[in-house]
C-alpha cells in the first residue's frame, strides 16, 4: 500500500469515526469541521489528502504554513488553512494574510496587533481565544476564570469578533471535563465555534459539542521530526 493510500484511508477512517460520533450525540456530522494538521508534513504528504477530498488544514507555525501553502492555495483553490499553534505578535501581519482562522487569541498585545493587520488588510480570519483550563504554566491561553473580561475586552476594547473557543487539555488528565468547562465558558459568552479534540480524544469532544476537532497523526501518520 503506498502512502497516499495510507493517507487517504485513514481520512476516510477519521471520517468515518467523526460520523459516528455524531450519530451517537444526535448531531449532524454537517456540524463538525474537520482540520487535518500537516504540521512538520511537507507538500508531498499533504496532497494526498487534498486529493481524497479534504479542505481545511490546521499548522502551529506562521514560518512554515509560509514555505508550503501558497503554492498549494493556487493549485487547489477552496482550501481554507487554520492556525492551531501560538502566534507571536510580530507575526500578526503574516498571519492574517496566510490563515482564514486563528484559534490562539490569548493576550491583549496580540489583540491589538490582530485588530490593526484585520483593519489594514480588509481581510478578517475567524477568531478563537484559546482557554487553558488546565491552568499549566508552560502552556499559552487565557486562565478560565479570566475569560469572560478578555472576551469583552476583545471586543471593547480591540474590535475583534471572536467566533469560538479553544483548548487543549492536560495530556495526563481526563479530557472530559476541560472540554465541559470550555464549552460552559463559550455558552455564557455567546459563543457557538469550539476548537476541541484531537486525534487520541476527538470522539469525546464531539460528544461534548465540539465544532472543530483537529486531527494530524490520525490521518497522516507519525510525525517527521523537525
Amino acid at each position: 500500500m503506498t502512502a497516499s493510500s495510507d493517507s487517504a484511508g485513514a481520512l476516510a477512517g477519521v471520517n468515518q469515526e467523526i460520523a459516528r460520533a455524531c450519530r451517537d450525540a444526535k448531531r449532524e456530522p454537517s456540524s463538525v469541521t474537520l482540520i487535518a494538521v500537516s504540521k512538520t508534513f511537507d507538500a508531498g504528504a499533504i496532497e494526498p489528502v487534498i486529493a481524497a477530498g479534504q479542505r481545511v488544514f490546521g499548522e502551529n507555525r506562521v514560518q512554515e504554513a509560509k514555505t508550503k501553502w501558497p503554492l498549494l492555495t493556487a493549485k487547489h483553490p477552496g482550501i481554507a488553512l487554520h492556525l492551531i499553534g501560538p502566534l507571536q505578535s510580530n507575526k500578526a501581519k503574516e498571519a492574517v494574510a496566510l490563515f482564514d482562522a486563528i484559534h490562539s487569541v490569548d493576550r491583549p498585545s496580540l489583540c491589538e496587533a490582530l485588530s490593526k493587520e484585520i483593519a489594514r488588510q480588509i481581510r478578517k480570519p475567524q477568531l478563537f481565544v484559546e482557554i487553558n483550563t488546565g491552568a499549566e504554566p508552560q502552556k499559552a491561553g487565557v486562565l478560565p476564570q479570566d475569560a469572560n473580561d478578555f472576551l469583552k475586552r476583545c471586543h471593547e476594547a480591540y474590535g475583534l469578533t471572536i467566533s469560538g473557543l479553544m483548548c487543549i487539555p492536560p495530556l495526563d488528565e481526563a479530557p472530559a471535563p476541560h472540554f465541559a468547562l470550555t464549552a460552559k465558558i463559550a455558552e455564557r459568552n455567546g459563543l457557538k465555534l469550539l476548537s476541541m479534540g484531537m486525534s487520541a480524544d476527538f470522539t469525546v469532544a464531539i460528544a461534548m459539542g465540539a465544532t472543530h476537532v483537529r486531527v494530524g497523526s490520525a490521518i497522516f501518520g507519525t510525525r517527521p521530526k523537525i
